[in-house]
């Protein structure tokens, strides 16, 4: 019953007016048509707002107006491209609004009151910590495997231009967010319980062992890692970093005091991960390994098809 009011309430209305209605306007244009019964509580006397159902409009009402922030970022020429600042309901003006309405008498209207919300990363911060590369990792596989190729470009683009801020800890998962059909993540090859198979997603696990050592070349904190339960070629022995959406996460701790970039890029048959920060960052380096220049071998999945073209009956 309350779902179906509510939802008679965001009328996206064309010249439609109501007696006694409050037309709620965003930047002009109608979004919502509601009228003081639909929030007073059905007892004689002075009316009075019904919180719980008020309060159910307003969340509704703060869903549709919200508009998320976006970071800052370097684009492929290497300049950087402004943030945008997003918005939300501002619920005590509003309210305030609401009461004068409600309380009053004929109709009205509210242009609905917005709060900026900015985002995390402007252009300021990101020249500022461009500028020192910390750490570096490249590791290499077959670009003619189209569907690895294009999980290993879809996890680089989602790290990409990420910035880790100081005591703040990285989650790849969390990141890069759940690999499915519906993000563009095709089938290819992945390890389970140490046997090779077929799984939607499968070679992002070379994205994470990248970063991480680009990580652990910058001397940062690892906090989780976990190797895969047999040999991968694309990095040294011990040096991958195995993730998957329901089991193992890579995750590391910024322990400097200063934000990090990452940046990821695959080119061809290689993907590049690079860590920067800013010039007065003390960071120490690590040595690692690197990955083997030759490209992996390709493993076929799928069981094959006995060809009868050459067998004589």
């Amino acid at each position: 019953m309350i779902r179906t009011w509510i939802a008679s309430f965001f009328l996206l209305t064309q010249s439609v007016h109501l007696p006694d209605s409050l037309t709620i306007n965003q930047q002009g244009h109608p979004i919502a048509i509601v009228s003081r019964e639909n929030f007073t509580v059905p007892v004689p006397g002075i009316p009075t707002v019904d919180e719980n159902k008020y309060n159910q409009f307003i969340d509704k009402l703060d869903q549709q107006i919200y508009q998320e922030p976006i970071n800052a970022k370097i684009n492929e020429q290497g300049r950087i491209v402004p943030g945008q600042v997003g918005y939300r309901l501002y619920k005590k003006e509003f309210k305030e609004q609401f009461h004068s309405y409600f309380y009053g008498s004929g109709p009205a209207k509210i242009e609905v009151p917005e709060l900026d919300i900015y985002p995390k990363v402007d252009s300021e911060l990101l020249a500022h910590i461009r500028i020192q590369q910390i750490g570096q990792y490249v590791t290499y596989f077959n670009s003619n495997n189209k569907s690895r190729l294009n999980n290993i470009s879809l996890a680089a683009k989602a790290i990409d231009n990420h910035v880790v801020f100081p005591n703040e800890i990285f989650s790849f998962n969390q990141v890069v967010g759940k690999r499915s059909k519906d993000k563009g993540y095709l089938s290819a090859a992945i390890i389970v319980k140490g046997e090779l198979s077929e799984g939607v997603g499968g070679g992002i696990c070379q994205v994470s062992s990248t970063l991480f050592n680009a990580v652990d070349r910058a001397g940062l904190q690892i906090v989780e890692r976990y190797s895969h339960s047999r040999h991968v070629s694309y990095v040294p022995p011990g040096r991958d970093a195995t993730v998957s959406w329901y089991g193992p996460d890579f995750r590391f701790r910024n322990k400097y005091n200063q934000p990090i970039l990452i940046r990821a890029k695959q080119y061809g048959g290689s993907i590049v991960v690079t860590l920067h920060s800013s010039d007065v960052i003390n960071y120490e380096i690590r040595k690692v390994p690197k990955a083997p220049s030759r490209l992996p071998k390709e493993i076929n999945t799928k069981p094959e098809i006995p060809s009868f073209n050459h067998i004589k009956m």
